[in-house]
C-alpha cells in the first residue's frame, strides 16, 4: 500500500543508484515505509539525465494511503483539497523543449478505515513506467497524458498504475475432449517491438503498425481453429535494439490468446534476450500473465525454461495421454564485442549435454499406459465408444508411454538431413516449403538427436525398439521454411513465420502450424493455416494410416 511518491534525478551508474534515493529519516521510514525504486528511467529516450520514480510502501494501518494520481501542467488548475500532494520535480525534468508536467497524488483513508471493496477498487497498490502506445501490463492502467509525445524515433512514455490486487487467471488443466481430441496452435517468431513499425516483406499496402496487424490476424486464426492450447516457439521479441524494455513488449505479445482464455506455453528464441531483460526476469513476467503454463525448469540444467507439460483424459481417471517437452535452445554460442562494446554473435547456440540428460531422466520417469486408451464411463458415450472399441483387438493393445511432442526454437542439424523413404510409396517423407533460405541450425552439437531423441522409446518391447516416444519436434527460427521432414523416424517441423513484424518473403504468406491430435493421443495430424485462411499440407505424423515406422 503506497503512502508517498517522489521523482529524483540520477546521474549515477546502476550499481550506485542507491545514492539517488530521496532523502528520508528513520522516523519517516518507520511510519510511511522505506523508499522503493521503480527500475525504469522516465527519461530513457530524450532526457539529459535519468529520472527515477520512487514510492513508499507501508504495512501500517494508521497511515493515509494513496487512492488517486494525476498529471497536471502548470496551466492546469491545481487541486485545493489538502489531501492532494504534489511531487516537486517535473516528470519532464531534463527534457528540452517540453513544458513541465507534475505528478499529483491524493492520500485518502488509512488502511484501517477502508473497506475491502475500497481497497480493491480505489487503493493504488503499484506504480510503474511503460513505453510505447500499446496497452500496459495486465491489471495496470495508463495515466493520461503521456509523459513524452511519440515523435519520430521517440516512443511515448507513460506512468501506469494498478488499483487493488489483480491476480492473473491461471491456466486450466490440460485435457483431451471427451471424444479424445486436443489441438495445438504454434506461433513462430512474432518479433514484436516497442515502436509501431511498417510490415516487412508483404504485398499488403499500406501495411503499418505491424505488431497490432499481426495480433489482429492471429485473433482471426484463433477464432477459426479454436485450439485447446497455444505454443509460442521463440523470438516473441525482436531484440536488435527495438525491444529494449521487455515488459512493455511482453504486455502485448499474447493478447489475442489471453483474451480468448486459451492456455499457452512458450520457449525462448535467440532474439528474446538480445536487449532488455535477461531470461530469468522474462520468465517471471511470462508466468505473471493470464493463462500461462510457462515453467522455469531445473536450475542445474542449461538454459531457462526446460519443462514438461502433460495432457490428461477428461474422465475421472485423469490418465496422462500426451507429453509435451519444452527446451531452451539458447541464443548464441560464440561471438565477440566490437569497439563500441556491442556483442556481435557468430554462432547459434544448441541443446547441451545437461539438457539431454534432463530429457532422458524426464522421459524415463513417465509410466507406460495401456494404449489405445479407453475412457472411464465409456457406457455414457452411447454407441460411439463400443463401435470404436469393437475395432480394437486384444493383440492391438500395448503398454507404452504416451506419444510426445517437443518444442524448441533453433532447429537441429538433423532437421536438414536426407528424409526417410516411405516404403509403401517410395516417396521421401518431406512435405512443405524449404530451401528458400540458408540452413539456420547451430554449427556445434552435443548430439541431442542421437543421444536423446532416438534413445527415448515408447517401450523397449515394441517394434524392436523402433517406436520413438517423441513423434515430432516443432521449431521456429526459420521464417520462410515450413516443411515437415522425417529423419530416422522422427518428424521435425518448422512453424513458418507468423508475423508481419518479422523478416519474410513477398509471396510467402504468414502462417501458423496446427497439431491436431485425436484418438486420445494416438493420432497426430499437422497442417498450416495462412493469413489468407488457406489450409496447407495436411499430413499425418502418427497413428493408424501414418507412414510405417523407421526400420533403418
Amino acid at each position: 500500500m503506497l503512502s508517498e511518491l517522489a521523482i529524483e534525478r540520477c546521474m549515477m551508474a546502476a550499481y550506485l543508484s542507491h545514492l539517488c534515493f530521496p532523502k528520508t529519516t528513520s522516523e519517516e521510514d518507520a511510519t510511511k515505509g522505506k523508499w522503493v525504486r521503480v527500475n525504469k528511467n522516465i527519461n530513457a529516450q530524450s532526457g539529459l539525465w535519468s529520472l527515477i520514480l520512487y514510492y513508499r510502501r507501508t504495512r501500517r494501518l494508521d497511515v493515509p494511503l494513496i487512492t488517486e494520481i494525476k498529471l497536471l501542467s502548470e496551466k492546469d488548475a491545481a487541486p485545493t483539497d489538502p489531501t492532494w500532494a504534489k511531487v516537486e520535480r517535473s516528470v519532464r525534468d531534463g527534457v528540452s523543449g517540453e513544458p513541465p508536467m507534475y505528478l499529483w497524488y491524493r492520500r485518502g483513508n488509512t488502511g484501517k478505515e477502508m473497506t475491502a471493496e475500497e481497497k480493491q477498487s480505489n487503493l493504488i497498490t503499484e506504480i510503474d513506467v511503460s513505453y510505447g502506445s500499446d496497452r500496459p501490463w495486465y491489471g495496470f492502467k495508463k495515466l493520461e497524458p503521456s509523459v513524452t509525445v511519440e515523435k519520430g524515433r521517440i516512443q511515448s512514455e507513460w506512468l501506469t498504475y494498478r488499483t487493488g490486487v489483480h491476480k492473473p487467471p491461471p491456466a486450466p488443466p490440460l485435457h483431451f475432449s471427451h471424444d479424445g481430441k486436443f489441438k495445438i496452435l504454434q506461433i513462430a517468431d512474432l518479433h514484436y517491438s516497442i515502436a509501431h513499425t511498417d510490415c516487412r516483406d508483404t504485398v499488403l499496402s499500406p501495411c503499418i503498425d505491424s505488431d497490432n496487424r499481426t495480433t489482429t490476424m492471429l485473433a482471426r486464426v484463433l477464432d477459426a481453429e479454436k485450439p485447446d492450447m497455444v505454443v509460442f516457439s521463440g523470438d516473441q521479441l525482436n531484440g536488435q535494439g527495438t525491444s529494449w524494455d521487455t515488459k512493455s513488449v511482453l504486455a502485448k505479445f499474447a493478447i489475442a490468446v489471453t483474451e480468448r482464455q486459451i492456455p499457452w506455453a512458450a520457449v525462448f528464441g535467440n532474439r528474446d534476450d538480445e536487449d532488455g531483460s535477461y531470461k530469468e526476469e522474462q520468465l517471471q513476467m511470462l508466468q505473471a500473465l493470464p493463462y500461462s503454463l510457462v515453467e522455469r525448469g531445473p536450475k542445474d540444467v542449461h538454459g531457462v525454461g526446460n519443462y514438461v507439460l502433460k495432457v490428461k483424459s477428461a474422465d475421472a481417471s485423469r490418465q496422462h495421454l500426451l507429453t509435451m517437452y519444452f527446451l531452451d535452445s539458447g541464443s548464441y554460442a560464440e561471438g565477440y564485442f566490437d569497439w563500441f562494446g556491442f556483442f556481435k554473435p557468430t554462432e547459434y547456440d544448441y541443446i547441451r549435454d545437461s539438457q539431454i540428460n534432463w530429457f532422458l531422466q524426464e522421459s524415463g520417469a513417465i509410466s507406460p499406459i495401456e494404449r489405445p486408451f479407453t475412457p472411464d464411463g465409456a457406457n455414457d458415450l452411447g454407441k460411439i465408444w463400443p463401435r470404436q472399441s469393437d475395432q480394437i483387438t486384444p493383440s492391438s493393445r500395448k503398454l507404452a508411454k504416451p506419444n510426445a511432442l517437443m518444442f524448441f526454437h533453433i532447429p537441429l542439424q538433423e532437421a536438414y538431413w536426407v528424409a526417410d523413404m516411405n516404403p509403401n510409396t517410395g516417396a521421401r517423407l518431406d512435405v512443405g516449403l524449404k530451401g528458400l533460405e540458408a540452413n539456420s541450425n547451430a554449427k556445434k552439437n552435443d548430439g541431442f538427436f542421437e543421444k536423446g531423441l532416438l534413445k527415448a522409446k515408447e517401450s523397449d518391447h515394441l517394434a524392436g525398439g523402433n517406436a520413438l516416444e517423441v513423434k515430432v519436434v516443432g521449431n521456429g527460427h526459420s521464417h520462410i521454411t515450413e516443411n515437415c521432414r522425417r529423419v530416422k523416424g522422427l518428424w521435425q517441423c518448422f512453424g513458418g513465420g507468423g508475423s508481419y513484424s518479422a523478416r519474410g518473403r513477398v509471396g510467402f504468406d504468414r502462417r501458423f502450424r496446427i497439431y491436431d491430435i485425436s484418438d486420445y493421443g494416438e493420432t497426430i495430424w499437422t497442417y498450416k493455416h495462412t493469413e489468407n485462411d488457406v489450409i496447407l499440407d495436411r499430413l499425418q505424423l502418427a497413428g493408424r494410416g501414418a507412414a510405417p515406422l523407421y526400420e533403418g
